[in-house]
């Protein structure tokens, strides 16, 4: 499984609140969900945003309520991944659930800049930053986590069977 897409990137402490405001919680829906990704903190995310594009966060990302619908905005928006230093564990789960790939990777974190375009194999864990050749190695998910993203989240993996 491989992404590549450009980067949308954030910093610490990006919480449920900011990536889905609590006032849109009254629906599932997921496009509407998308429709309000990150608005409190950068208004044309939504309209700049690509299905394929990367997020990279700074340290504790998706902190706050453990609500599903953050990392369901997020993956509606058309992110194939987010990058971050560390997730907040709740967070890290529901994107599991989800389908949303994750990876922690302090180094490319810290190194991709907004805008950047970066390619990532997670059979591998290798992230590389196209626009400046560097490359960085996260911690690959383990064959059974990879085979519930790629089934669209556990659900979805469930109903699908093995």
């Amino acid at each position: 499984m491989k992404a590549q897409g450009t980067v949308y990137k954030y910093g610490d402490n990006i919480d449920t609140d900011v990536i889905i405001p609590a006032r849109y919680l009254n629906t599932q829906d997921a496009k509407e969900l998308a429709s309000h990704c990150m608005e409190d903190i950068d208004k044309s995310f939504v309209t700049k945003v690509k299905q394929g594009d990367i997020m990279v966060g700074g340290e504790n990302f998706g902190c706050g309520s453990s609500r599903e619908h953050a990392p369901l905005a997020i993956k509606s928006a058309g992110i194939d991944c987010v990058i971050a230093k560390s997730f907040a564990r709740i967070f890290y789960r529901n994107s599991i659930n989800i389908g949303l790939p994750i990876l922690e990777c302090p180094a490319a974190s810290e190194a991709i800049a907004d805008g950047d375009t970066v390619a990532i194999d997670f059979d591998t864990g290798v992230i590389t930053d196209v626009t400046t050749g560097a490359t960085f190695q996260a911690e690959p998910f383990p064959p059974f986590i990879q085979n519930i993203i790629q089934k669209g989240g556990l659900m979805a993996s469930i109903r699908e069977g093995k």
